[in-house]
């Protein structure tokens, strides 16, 4: 069985697409479109690196937030026995 692979250009194949540009924008284009593939790749890095920084961001503030929450608790939890041990010495 056969399996289809996308863009998976060899050498003969590379050619081809590439003649095939040079003819369809000429050579004075090229230039013009590869600047254009830059920026939009770049733009496209900025974005992904700012969505990254801002997920990770949003995980450390969580996992702070549920840090404080279980150190509370955990205070909450110790000073109980304690309440009711001062409690039960208060009615004896």
């Amino acid at each position: 069985m056969e399996t289809i692979l996308l863009f998976n250009f060899l050498g003969p194949e590379m050619l081809v697409v590439f003649f095939a540009i040079l003819l369809l924008f000429g050579g004075k284009k090229i230039p013009e479109l590869m600047r254009g593939l830059g920026r939009g790749i770049r733009e496209f890095n900025a974005a992904r690196s700012s969505l990254e920084s801002e997920l990770k961001e949003g995980m450390r503030e969580n996992e702070m937030q549920r840090r404080q929450l279980q150190d509370r608790q955990m205070q909450e939890r110790q000073a109980q026995p304690q309440q009711q041990s001062a409690q039960n010495d208060d009615q004896a």
